[in-house]
C-alpha cells in the first residue's frame, strides 16, 4: 500500500466511536480536553479531563489508558 492509498481522515467507525464517547463522557460531566486525529498511526486521540486517553483504532476499537 503507498502513502497515497491509505484513508486521509478518519473511518466511519472511527466517527461513530467518537460521537458515542463525547456523548457519555458529557453524560457523566466529564470535559474533553483535547482531541487529535494521529496520520501516522490513523487513530483519534481523546484526552479526557486531565487523566484518561482514549485512543480510537480505525476499526472503532476504543483503548483507554
Amino acid at each position: 500500500m503507498t502513502r497515497s492509498d491509505q484513508p486521509v481522515g478518519p473511518t466511519i467507525e472511527q466517527i461513530k466511536a467518537f460521537y458515542d464517547l463525547c456523548v457519555r463522557m458529557s453524560n457523566l460531566l466529564q470535559s474533553i480536553e483535547l482531541t487529535r486525529y494521529d496520520t501516522r498511526s490513523s487513530r483519534i486521540v481523546v484526552l479526557i479531563g486531565e487523566t484518561i486517553q482514549v485512543e480510537i483504532l480505525s476499526n472503532g476499537e476504543q483503548i483507554i489508558q
